[in-house]
């Protein structure tokens, strides 16, 4: 029996992926794309769930991976506020369709819930 052929690998390809696996990665990115540059409070605030510690990971790897900048004003308290990167903004394309989809997705299981209380 012949077996598939494996493809073959990629390390800048398995890199980017595993990045944009990473727990909250995708919901970061889709908050800034749709909020602007925005203070590491409110984008706390609006990625519900996370705890500081992991938000300033995922921002610290987005960051090294120049997608998203940090900009830090030393005022009291000090201002950091993050957005996306001109690098980024080949992502926002791809940012877009997954929110279409989501909205999609959504809409046909509002759809299925009417039709199964019918």
């Amino acid at each position: 029996m012949l077996r598939p052929e494996e493809p073959e690998r990629c390390p800048a390809l398995e890199s980017f992926l595993y990045l944009l696996s990473r727990p909250w990665i995708l919901y970061i990115l889709w908050i800034l794309r749709h909020s602007g540059p925005t203070r590491f409070g409110a984008l706390k605030r609006q990625v519900q769930g996370i705890s500081s510690k992991i938000l300033t990971e995922r921002l610290r790897m987005l960051e090294e991976a120049e997608i998203v900048y940090r900009s830090y004003k030393p005022t009291i308290p000090p201002q950091v506020t993050y957005g996306l990167t001109e690098r980024a903004q080949v992502m926002v394309v791809f940012l877009d369709m997954l929110d279409t989809i989501a909205q999609k997705w959504d809409l046909q299981e509002k759809r299925k819930a009417i039709k199964s209380q019918e």
